[in-house]
């Protein structure tokens, strides 16, 4: 395992982070063994939410952390103030009550990182972030960020906080991956990092060192190796709604096309391939979510780390060249 830092945080930060969306008690067998298989293979760091399984996928953690003794190894990212049906939600109540949540649920004093899981940028964000420094003076957040917030908003939360004294937003968790988010996966407010528009904000992240926790680096499973040209036509049957409404579009179907090519020239499969990509980004300090099932995919992602590609494979791969060189 490869590890990062983020600032605030006293733990190594694993360069494969595990979602925990699929984790709950209903399948509390299963949700351990996947969470000690990630253990076992170096990751270090859970990437948890709020709104996960209906606050489920929390607890589940929390029963597993005070099971297993293994609170202070664990690197807890967890994000709070997504909107709901009613309101949006990015406000200091929210940030308190929902982080208040998430510490219970978890059976922990504090979290490691926590992140806005959802911006209002009608909400301006000198009361956001003292919000979130208060909640770190009272140890209850050890680092804070947002995902889902526009670099340009991250930087303006930082002059605030610079201007006043404070911490600033050390992480950030947007949608990064080879795939190109075309369209919002689950309606406006999703931000991503990835693709030629958004080349301005990874030149932001480059220079301002702020590690990236991407979301969807395999797309949802686009990348997974379960579609190719062969079988597009069934793409919409092999993928959950979000991942065909904003990754399964031909400019992502070309990188496809030389994902499986590259795989079979480099002896790996095509979700190894593009995790090396995202993980090889430099200057950009990546760390990559997977959404892992078992203890067989881990280990496979694990093998990611291993892969190096060249600088010409990586601009092709991302359709920016013509050759792989």
């Amino acid at each position: 395992m490869l590890y990062g830092t983020i600032t605030g945080v006293d733990k190594p930060v694993s360069r494969l982070v595990l979602g925990t969306m699929i984790i709950n008690r209903g399948d509390r067998e299963r949700s351990f063994a996947l969470l000690d298989a990630a253990v076992a293979a170096g990751i270090t760091t859970l990437d948890c939410a709020h709104v996960y399984a209906g606050g489920d996928s929390e607890r589940c953690i929390g029963e597993w952390m005070q099971e297993r003794g293994n609170r202070e190894r664990i690197v807890i990212v967890t994000k709070g103030c997504h909107h709901n049906a009613d309101r949006q939600r990015v406000t200091p109540w929210d940030i308190a009550a929902d982080l208040h949540d998430s510490l219970a649920r978890l059976k922990t004093l504090y979290a490691d990182v926590w992140l806005l899981h959802r911006d209002d940028t009608s909400v301006p964000v000198g009361p956001i972030v003292e919000a979130l420094d208060g909640l770190r003076r009272q140890g209850k957040v050890r680092a804070y960020g947002g995902s889902n917030w526009t670099h340009r908003r991250i930087a303006e939360a930082n002059a605030y906080a610079g201007a006043h004294g404070l911490q600033p937003f050390t992480a950030s968790s947007p949608n990064f991956s080879l795939a190109e988010q075309v369209r919002d996966p689950w309606g406006p407010g999703c931000v991503s990092i990835g693709g030629p528009a958004n080349a301005e904000a990874r030149a932001w992240y480059a220079s301002a060192g702020v590690p990236v926790l991407a979301y969807s680096s395999l797309a949802r499973g686009l990348l997974s190796g379960r579609l190719s040209r062969g079988n597009w036509g069934d793409a919409a049957k092999i993928l959950d709604g979000a991942a065909h409404t904003a990754y399964a579009h031909e400019v992502n179907l070309q990188r496809l096309d030389r994902l499986h090519e590259l795989a079979g020239k480099r002896d790996c499969t095509v979700p190894q391939l593009a995790l090396a990509w995202v993980l090889q980004q430099a200057p950009l300090s990546v760390h990559a979510l997977v959404g892992a099932a078992d203890a067989g995919e881990i280990a496979a992602c694990v093998q990611a780390l291993d892969i190096r590609l060249k600088p010409a494979e990586l601009a092709w791969l991302d359709l920016r060249a013509a050759a792989a060189g």
